[in-house]
């Protein structure tokens, strides 16, 4: 099985591909797509960028990681636009796409969900044996959001997307009281 991992950004969006053979994680790509020009500009960079990457690869899965606090209004809007392309680049190649708030995320990979992004990336490194600084943290955050995902995959705690409010609530009666 090979997941997509997705660190959103608006101007710069980290991914990583990790397989799983049996008990072993391979990397098989990751980098950094940078945005540039308007903001419509960049959510067309993303989308085509991670539809490139999709083609090229294969994934099985997509997972994301979700926007979910910022300071400025304006910032968490454009964030998850940001990630809305990135999902939707994944849904048109036929993904399933499941999202993890950045808690979730450091928890999977630290043990504490309010880990630097530099701990983050020293243990996706550790966990993956790259050695030396060649990783960007927003690829590391990618890397981390596929490793979180194959972590709840294994617990049977996957939560994929659900498609509207309806379809939450079924799904999640207990959390919609």
């Amino acid at each position: 099985m090979m997941i997509l991992g997705v660190d959103p950004g608006s101007v710069r969006t980290g991914y990583g591909l990790i397989r799983f053979d049996q008990d072993r994680n391979v990397i098989c790509d990751h980098g950094t797509l940078r945005q540039a020009g308007t903001h419509l500009e960049r959510l067309q960079a993303i989308y085509e960028g991670m539809t490139r990457i999709i083609r090229a690869h294969g994934p099985d899965v997509c997972a994301v990681e979700m926007p979910v606090y910022s300071k400025n209004p304006q910032a968490m809007l454009k964030l998850g636009r940001a990630q809305a392309a990135a999902m939707l680049a994944a849904a048109h190649q036929g993904l399933v796409v499941t999202q993890y708030t950045p808690k979730e995320v450091k928890r999977a990979v630290t043990g504490n969900g309010a880990a630097t992004k530099e701990q983050v990336a020293f243990m996706v490194r550790s966990m993956l044996g790259i050695r030396g600084n060649t990783l960007s943290l927003d690829a590391s955050d990618a890397l981390a959001v596929a490793l979180c995902h194959r972590h709840r995959q294994q617990s049977g705690a996957v939560r994929p997307v659900h498609s509207d409010w309806a379809a939450f609530v079924r799904q999640n009666p207990h959390r919609a009281a």
